[in-house]
């Protein structure tokens, strides 16, 4: 049923030659090496891509973005059946559900997806180098990390109630969003799984039998809810174990997938159980990143619970989150495309195709924008009419809906534009971005337009737009000024994919009477030119048949090995 195939890394170039030409001095006096790739010359780092690239690199975002969009529309069905079963059992039952799933968002969801993300940039650069036993460790040690992460998780949401009281949050709404949030806290272990799978596959080009196992397993969401809500009468805690169990039939098809294709290589127990501070230094300003943002939609839920009609504001808002999670089901699959395009080509070496999928990705996402903001503005006075027949949830719905769309000007952009740090392994720049965009200028413009001017629901997405706004500006301009023969450099370190290991005709050699590694290059076999050992990497070959060669980072790259190793190296070695 599911297409297992892979779509392999284009090999490498064929020839890194070391002449005269790529050693530099580092401003003290200490010689450098910079590696020339065939495909970063100085005509293809510079302007806009070619018809041809264009059309070239239009079809490989396809590739992963097409069946990622369709997993994403499959879902948003899934939550859009739950919120609907949730308006079928009436206004207090959706107002309570929609600030449960906001408080779930904040407190877990944010968090788990935020910290799987910090496995994206290693395993997409990892699949491009042609490192199979890094993506599975990784793959090992982020379920790990988020299994661990959400048992502080569960004692927050079994402590909802009172949380939310403490807010100023209303008694009865909130009690019933306790009820919700409790049933829902299984779902926090099949999540753990999900989300490092989903990315672990997709780093692979492994998209189609993603959607295959979402769209087998969300077919059943439908009746499962019905069985729960309406034949057992279970109410709002039968929709939060139907969403559970969605997910956990989606995990099972996902192993069983994982299990018999064989796309799964991964170390031992030891190995999974160290190397842990290259995917932290990764994973936890990825966590912020994505929570800065999260949080501040979310926020606006808990501050609708704050206005004269908290029951319609968060109802209103419950059903805007749901639009704009349908609306963001594009730009997203076009960010995960790009992430994984990015960290592919970065990994195999290709700046300037990397470059290219980030110029053609950040065009894409402007045509998704204006398509957004026209849904938007048509669909403005009849969305509501799908969740709820309330006429004041409605009128707020079809008031916010124009300002919504706006919104989605910035947030395309700036969501592909985050697609390409996470490829580039850049996640604390995005986490910066989002800081300051959402709140310092968000934040303090839906107050104010909110609760000082008066305006109250609309207020607040009128800070939206301010933070969508200034994000998508300075993603723009950090990816302007990206360069991305550095960002190479910083791929090649980060999964210790030396280029010298994969062309036999470089051979190095460590000199045991000084520090120092020669370069043998078969190109020019008179020359053996000496570089300073500090700027280079040391070399580590492990085993004699299966040429795995390790290698301690350079000073670019602030992280740990992947793959430890005791640190001992041989005097000589010979890559054959």
């Amino acid at each position: 049923m599911c297409n297992s195939t892979t779509t392999s890394a284009s090999p490498l170039p064929t020839t890194l030659p070391l002449t005269k030409n790529h050693l530099s001095s580092d401003g003290n006096n200490n010689p450098t090496v910079l590696i020339k790739n065939i495909d970063s010359t100085p005509d293809n780092m510079r302007g806009w891509p070619s018809p041809v690239q264009v059309v070239e690199e239009l079809r490989e975002i396809w590739k992963i973005s097409g069946p990622t969009t369709l997993t994403g529309l499959v879902l948003y069905s899934r939550s859009m059946i739950s919120m609907l079963f949730l308006g079928y059992l009436g206004e207090l039952e959706l107002a309570g559900g929609s600030l449960s799933i906001g408080f779930a968002n904040i407190t877990g969801y944010s968090v788990l997806s935020g910290l799987a993300m910090g496995m994206e940039p290693i395993c997409g650069q990892a699949f491009g180098a042609r490192q199979p036993k890094i993506m599975g460790l990784v793959l090992q040690r982020t379920i790990l990390l988020l299994l661990t992460a959400s048992l502080p998780i569960t004692l927050i949401w079994l402590n909802m109630k009172s949380i939310l009281l403490w807010c100023g949050q209303d008694e009865q709404v909130s009690s019933v969003a306790h009820v919700f949030i409790t049933s829902a806290v299984p779902d926090l272990i099949f999540l753990s799984f999900l989300h490092p799978l989903r990315i672990y596959l997709r780093a692979q080009n492994v998209t189609v039998p993603i959607t295959c196992c979402s769209a087998a397993s969300v077919a059943l969401h439908l009746p499962i809810n019905f069985v729960l809500v309406v034949r057992l009468r279970m109410g709002i805690s039968g929709v939060a174990l139907g969403m559970a169990w969605t997910n956990l039939n989606m995990l099972i098809l996902m192993l069983a997938f994982v299990y018999f294709s064989k796309v799964y290589e991964g170390g031992g127990i030891s190995e999974c159980l160290t190397g842990w501070g290259q995917l932290l230094r990764l994973a936890v300003p990825s966590c912020v990143s994505v929570c800065l943002e999260w949080w501040w939609y979310e926020l606006m839920i808990l501050m609708c619970g704050l206005l004269a009609n908290p029951k319609a504001s968060v109802a209103s808002m419950g059903i805007l989150m749901q639009t704009t999670s349908f609306v963001y089901v594009f730009p997203s699959s076009l960010s995960l495309a790009v992430s994984t395009r990015v960290g592919n080509e970065l990994g195999a070496g290709r700046p300037a195709k990397a470059r290219n999928s980030a110029l053609i990705s950040i065009a894409c996402s402007a045509v998704m924008a204006l398509s957004a903001l026209l849904f938007a503005v048509l669909v403005r006075h009849s969305w509501a009419r799908l969740f709820t027949s309330d006429e004041e949830i409605m009128a707020l719905t079809a008031a916010a809906l124009p300002i919504m769309g706006f919104c989605e000007l910035g947030n395309c952009p700036q969501t592909t534009a985050c697609g390409v740090l996470r490829g580039s392994a850049r996640p604390t720049v995005g986490a910066h971005i989002n800081l300051g965009s959402f709140y310092l200028v968000g934040m303090p413009v839906a107050v104010f337009m909110g609760f000082l001017v008066g305006l109250g629901f609309p207020g607040f997405w009128i800070g939206l737009l301010a933070a969508q706004a200034s994000c998508a500006v300075l993603m723009v301009y950090v990816l302007a000024k990206t360069d991305w023969m550095v960002q190479a450099e910083r791929a090649r370190q980060l999964t210790q994919a030396d280029y010298y290991s994969s062309h036999h005709h470089i051979k190095p050699t460590y000199s045991s009477s000084s520090s120092s590694l020669f370069i043998d290059d078969d190109h020019d076999d008179d020359e053996k030119r000496e570089v300073a050992h500090d700027d280079l990497e040391e070399i580590l070959c492990v085993g004699g048949g299966d040429g795995i060669v390790k290698a301690a980072p350079f000073g670019l790259l602030e992280t740990d090995p992947l793959i430890q190793t005791d640190g001992r190296s041989p005097p000589i070695c010979l890559i054959n």
